[in-house]
């Protein structure tokens, strides 16, 4: 139904060329995703998927855990479009010297034609990634969801800014790519298959052959066996041999996917992008990929982990996480612009993430859902509440000069610099509220739902003896929440210099319904996790 109702989109597209009706479009990509919502739904409590069931011939495999993160996914682009489906103010009678004007109608986010059927597209791609069960899948869904990420960063043609950034995503993101098609390459020519269930039988029978021939003194002794059998001797260097060779195959294609994710030492492309882009675009892209690619690993890390072989693939991971901790909370403190910050700070969260997708364990995977599941939420309403703000400002005179502010994207991300936040809780108290109870809960402090993130996610650190870990990341979050403080101080303790524009409102204007419900909404989640988190803590149980 998603697929067809795609190519529906796509025929009434290409025979209408109005940009006047992109809200038309939007609203009818949000009723797709909602009923594909309903459907997913259906599906996820049906038994006989506790197990997995393999479709198409082996492409993909449908899991719960896969099924409930689809839903998720579908969720959080339901609200992301309906940033572009309504107006973001509601406003009586704006008036000036030559009369009334609407100057929300000049968007040109609100002129794009092609914006959700893009959307749709990535989404289609992700929830592919999240099933995809053979090489090929796999490839090919991360592209089309890549290909989709690139025109969403460089789809805002009339930004220099935007143009570049996705021009520099397209690059380096194609390089990722290429590294990704490498390790795959590799782990078919040392398999001689493109299937992953017939890489989850080899693992399996390296596991049992050590267990029984090595391990197990009971049925012969190893010394003995290796000086009198020469046919053991070579089983067993052609068995360590080829799973080293699988080893650096999975090795080389997770770098590749931890290069998309932007985890460190790989995220030196994303400050930039992020940065570039307008604040609608960012918002997508620094959620649904990370979500999609994530739960990917995740599936590759339950099937091929070992408790015998100390050299495994995935102990990348947990480098990666202690320089995504370093760095995400060193080099943030150094940032003045507002979205670079929210970048180091989803490094910092990659962070522990890794952490958690690397343990390996079944607390650390209840860990890891429920980081993954708070995390998106979170960051949706740290940068609903960014793009809010940058509509109420508007309404302001805004010295670009003495801000530094790029004039030309203006339109695209009003709010460009922490120090255009000064003074905010006096033009509006409730967002200025929402927003540093969006920054305590990135920084873990209780009893808001990142810190119970953070909670489970060091418990089950702690109880796989990763103490060294533990530490580091205790001192990260209490470096990382150093910048949080800062914009909040910003916001309520400095005096901000806004200058109506000269325009009369006869009434006050208001924002959005739709951006208050969300915002109201999550925020409440935020702070009311203590009441309903079993019924959380269940539905994690039972994925």
């Amino acid at each position: 139904m998603f697929i067809v109702s795609i190519i529906a989109l796509i025929m009434s597209n290409a025979v209408n060329n109005r940009g006047d009706i992109t809200i038309l479009y939007t609203r009818i990509g949000m009723l797709i995703l909602i009923y594909s919502f309903f459907l997913f739904y259906n599906i996820f409590y049906c038994n006989y998927i506790n197990d997995g069931v393999i479709i198409l011939n082996g492409l993909f495999c449908i899991e719960n855990y896969s099924m409930f993160f689809s839903q998720i996914i579908i969720l959080i682009s339901v609200l992301i479009l309906g940033i572009s489906s309504v107006f973001y103010l509601k406003t009586k009678n704006i008036i000036n010297n030559n009369g009334i004007i609407s100057s929300i109608k000049n968007e040109y986010h609100y002129r794009l034609l092609e914006y959700p059927l893009i959307i749709l597209f990535c989404i289609t791609g992700a929830i592919f990634l999240m099933l995809s069960f053979d090489i090929i899948s796999i490839f090919l869904s991360i592209e089309l969801q890549s290909y989709a990420l690139y025109l969403i960063c460089s789809m805002y043609r009339n930004s220099e800014s935007s143009t570049s950034a996705g021009l520099t995503y397209f690059l380096l993101g194609g390089l990722s790519s290429c590294i990704i098609l490498l390790g795959l390459s590799l782990l078919y020519m040392n398999t001689g298959t493109t299937s992953l269930e017939n890489l989850y039988i080899l693992t399996n029978i390296s596991d049992i052959f050590y267990y029984s021939a090595i391990y197990n003194n009971n049925f012969f002794n190893y010394d003995s066996l290796l000086n009198n059998n020469i046919f053991i001797i070579n089983l067993i260097s052609s068995i360590d041999t080829q799973f080293i060779l699988i080893q650096i195959s999975l090795l080389i294609m997770s770098v590749g996917f931890l290069f998309k994710i932007g985890s460190a030492p790989f995220h030196f492309w994303s400050p930039d992008v992020y940065d570039a882009v307008p604040t609608i675009s960012t918002t997508f892209i620094a959620i649904v990929p990370k979500i999609s690619i994530l739960m990917f690993l995740y599936k590759i890390i339950y099937y091929t982990s070992t408790n015998i072989f100390v050299l495994s693939w995935f102990n990348n991971l947990i480098l990666s996480s202690i320089l995504s901790l370093i760095i995400g909370a060193i080099l943030g403190l150094t940032q003045f612009r507002i979205k670079r910050l929210y970048t180091y700070s989803t490094i910092s969260h990659v962070g522990f993430l890794l952490i958690g997708l690397s343990i390996n364990s079944i607390e650390s995977s209840k860990a890891f859902f429920f980081y993954l599941i708070q995390y998106s939420i979170s960051n949706l309403n740290a940068f609903l509440i960014l793009i809010v703000i940058g509509y109420t400002l508007k309404n302001y005179i805004i010295n670009a000069n003495k801000y530094n502010i790029i004039k030309k994207d203006i339109n695209y991300s009003p709010i460009q610099l922490i120090s255009q936040l000064k003074g905010f809780y006096k033009i509006n108290p409730v967002l200025a509220i929402s927003l540093s109870l969006t920054l305590f809960s990135f920084a873990g402090i209780p009893p808001l739902i990142g810190f119970f993130g953070k909670q489970m996610i060091l418990s089950a650190a702690i109880n796989t003896n990763l103490v060294f870990i533990v530490i580091l990341a205790i001192i990260t979050s209490v470096i990382s929440a150093v910048y949080y403080l800062i914009i909040i101080k910003i916001m309520f303790f400095e005096n901000g210099d806004y200058k109506l524009n000269n325009i009369i409102y006869n009434n006050n204007y208001e924002i959005s319904s739709f951006y208050s419900l969300i915002i109201s909404l999550i925020s409440l989640i935020l702070i009311l996790f203590l009441f309903f988190d079993q019924d959380l803590i269940k539905l994690i149980n039972l994925i």
